[in-house]
């Protein structure tokens, strides 16, 4: 009897288990369906990304031998619906029942589950590590720690490793990659790559149908196939490596990438795999050609945060994104849907992910996930911002990042303590301050920066939950030091500043 083979967007790989599971006879199913592209506001770059390397990626298979039936978004007979495609397709072709990979969705997951018709969802192995590897070293943790748990994966894959020791005797080397960076004109940036045909073809049908949603479409520079990929990762390697380790953490307005490999995308939608990257990186590092901190800073985010966020999504639950330990309530605002703001920072942030569908980790930890901490906003807001916006995001790896380490709202499962700060680390890291209507020097009165007073308002707000942290506890006596009249000025500036945001005011 004939089996359908569910291939998602994000799972564009020829060796998904699923696909190894097919049989003569078996009928990959794949479909752009407007569910998926709107369950959040994707942005269209989002849209446009997966849907072309979609199809690429079918006419691949086809070549490869494969009965493909691909569902376009404007076919009349669409149901717009994952499950209601596969009970059309197994009607159409008589499938008695269905393979899949397991989606990185619980959403995605639960639609599968409850289909009428017997479901098989496969372990998605492109991943290091397995749930049940994850399991067992969560149990009995007092702490989920991501250090801990990258340097398991390092022993098990031997990346970096020197015997039983990490290659330079160090597992971290962090306090190495922490400077600003300076403007500079002849940085090579990533390949950029012309639309072709298909893709042409999606970005009309994308600009048709989601043209109001936030983001510029256009000019589109993506890859969407694996040769393109593949050749983003090779320039990352030969070009911007060595350097990535030190300016990481960097911003500049000019220089939205920096030295920044722009490979999410293409990683998270499965045209390239994690283990060929991080050996790619590691191979350049044994071979002389990039610095020991730069290679292991860059294995880190994959290797560790990336695998580390997949194990926390799942082994929490459905629930997860639900979470909401500080009781933020107020709404995300304007500004991050493009709307007008005082501040040069968010500006910058929020209109680098406008145009590119893309910020680096920083812009999106320190910049609009700290204000948004700060300010109290609704996680679940904030979590379905970032799930809409950027090119990369699919919810096992963005909630993680959002709920737990940016927003703090599962009371420090992810994180040992909140990414806050004051206005002092984005001038430190950036050249965004110089150019702002705030002044980052001034704590309080007439043009102070909205990060200073917030920053304080938030620790006052939270000092029963956060002065038990040890790693918190000393910022509490600095303000105990503070003078009276001072500690009254900066809360009343930093609640006049968030009445002047919930009353839609430009801010």
């Amino acid at each position: 009897m004939t089996k359908l083979i569910l291939v998602l967007g994000d799972q564009l790989s020829k060796d998904m288990a699923a696909l190894r599971a097919a049989e003569d006879g078996d009928v990959i199913v794949m479909a752009e369906v407007q569910d998926e592209a709107s369950y959040v506001a994707h942005h269209p770059k989002k849209i446009a990304f997966i849907f072309a390397a979609m199809r690429k990626f079918a006419d691949a298979l086809r070549e490869d031998g494969f009965k493909v039936a691909y569902t376009r978004l404007d076919d009349p007979e669409n149901s717009h619906k994952i499950g209601g495609e596969l009970l059309r397709r197994a009607e159409e072709f008589g499938a008695d029942r269905i393979i899949a990979t397991e989606p990185g969705e619980w959403r995605l997951i639960n639609i599968l589950t409850y289909l009428p018709i017997p479901v098989t969802q496969l372990p998605d192995d492109r991943f290091f590590a397995s749930h049940a590897e994850f399991e067992d070293w969560a149990e009995d943790r007092k702490e989920l720690r991501m250090e801990w748990f990258y340097r398991e994966m390092r022993r098990k894959t031997g990346l970096l490793m020197e015997g039983d020791d990490p290659a330079g005797g160090e597992w971290n080397y962090d306090q190495q990659n922490r400077k600003p960076a300076k403007p500079d004109l002849f940085r090579k940036t990533p390949p950029e790559f012309e639309p072709d045909a298909i893709t042409e073809e999606v970005l009309t049908l994308v600009e048709d149908r989601f043209g109001d949603h936030f983001g510029d479409l256009r000019p589109f520079r993506y890859a969407t196939d694996r040769a393109g990929a593949l050749k983003a990762l090779d320039h990352f390697i030969a070009h911007a490596l060595d350097e990535f380790g030190p300016y990481q953490d960097a911003m500049l307005i000019d220089d939205p990438l920096l030295f920044h490999s722009v490979l999410s995308p293409y990683l998270n939608a499965g045209l390239l795999s994690p283990r060929e990257i991080c050996e790619a990186a590691a191979g350049a590092y044994a071979d002389g050609k990039v610095r020991l901190n730069s290679a292991e800073g860059f294995i880190r985010q994959i290797l560790g945060w990336r695998e580390f966020m997949r194990g926390i999504y799942f082994l929490q639950g459905p629930d997860y994104t639900s979470q909401n330990r500080l009781g933020h309530r107020r709404d995300l605002p304007a500004l991050y849907w493009g709307g007008e703001t005082r501040m040069a920072c968010l500006s910058a942030a929020v209109g680098q992910t406008q145009k590119l569908a893309y910020a680096h980790h920083i812009q999106r930890l320190m910049v609009t996930g700290n204000f948004a901490l700060l300010a109290g906003i609704d996680p679940a807001q904030v979590h379905e911002w970032y799930l809409a916006v950027y090119l990369d995001a699919y919810e096992w790896v963005e909630a993680p990042n959002v709920i737990g380490m940016s927003q703090f709202a599962d009371g420090g499962l992810v994180g040992s303590k909140p990414y806050v700060s004051s206005g002092n680390y984005i001038n430190k890291m950036s050249d965004y301050c110089g150019n702002c209507a705030y002044s980052v020097s001034r704590k309080t009165g007439e043009g102070a920066c909205p990060f200073n007073l917030l920053y304080w308002d938030f620790m006052l707000r939270h000092r029963d939950l956060l002065e038990q942290n040890s790693r918190v506890s000393r910022i509490y006596a600095n303000w105990d030091r503070m003078d009276k009249d001072r500690r009254s000025t900066v809360l009343a500036e930093a609640a006049a500043f968030l009445d002047r945001m919930e009353a839609g005011e430009i801010v």
